[in-house]
């Protein structure tokens, strides 16, 4: 029996919280996804766990079936350093660039401590592929706050359209937009030294136009200026 597909799709790579002594596998990224696909509308969100660098893979390759015309991967797992749910992010980033073509993956989101840090990285890792926009932390973030910035830029993102993606700055601008209901100078979190890191500071995010010769940048910078300016414009 043939089966009809929403046109975008959330793919969700989530490992274990252990927020607590009790949780037993209890907190998750999940619920709050699943509200922004029936807000969003016309989107599907589909789940897997991973555990280390072959689950990542395997639970990957098990969530990209089907090639919506958009698609965000979203990452939820703890970090430290440049690995996250005791992954290193190069092997993250590289499997991700591999399916991106296939499978229209616009986005990807880092929802983990510390390795936005690392955009060097994110930048070479993600040259050339499909990947518009990558963004992540670069400090140890508050679970529930950094949930709700995330479904913020999950839910603006999803409706970016394909011809948009061709330009730096409208994506700069829909991911200004999401991000502007929170005060940038927020502190969000502390970073390995224990000093406490604003929003402006620790939210990181490369943009990668589509079309040949656009490299991807850094432009965190960018996205806070913007979405200030988005803030005055508003109570002008």
């Amino acid at each position: 029996m043939p089966r009809h597909y929403a046109s975008r799709g959330i793919l969700v790579l989530e490992s274990p919280w252990e927020l607590d002594a009790l949780d037993a596998n209890r907190s998750s990224v999940v619920p709050f996804i699943e509200g922004i696909a029936k807000v969003a509308g016309d989107t599907e969100v589909y789940c897997a766990n991973f555990y280390d660098k072959t689950s990542f893979r395997t639970a990957l390759q098990c969530l990209c079936k089907i090639p919506f015309k958009n698609i965000i991967i979203y990452v939820a797992a703890h970090g430290q350093g440049k690995r996250l749910g005791g992954t290193h992010i190069r092997d993250v980033l590289v499997p991700i660039g591999e399916l991106s073509h296939q499978f229209n993956i616009t986005g990807l989101l880092l929802g983990a401590c510390f390795v936005g840090a690392h955009t060097e990285l994110i930048e070479t890792f993600t040259r050339g592929n499909q990947l518009r926009w990558c963004a992540g932390y670069a400090c140890e973030t508050e679970w529930l706050t950094g949930t709700l910035i995330d479904c913020a830029i999950i839910n603006q993102m999803l409706s970016v359209k394909k011809n948009a993606f061709s330009y730096r700055d409208t994506i700069i601008d829909n991911l200004a937009l999401a991000i502007s209901p929170f005060h940038d100078k927020y502190a969000i979190g502390r970073d390995e030294q224990g000093k406490a890191m604003q929003l402006r500071d620790a939210f990181q995010c490369v943009v990668q136009p589509d079309g040949q010769g656009n490299k991807p940048r850094t432009v965190s910078n960018r996205i806070f200026e913007r979405a200030a300016q988005l803030r005055r414009e508003e109570t002008a």
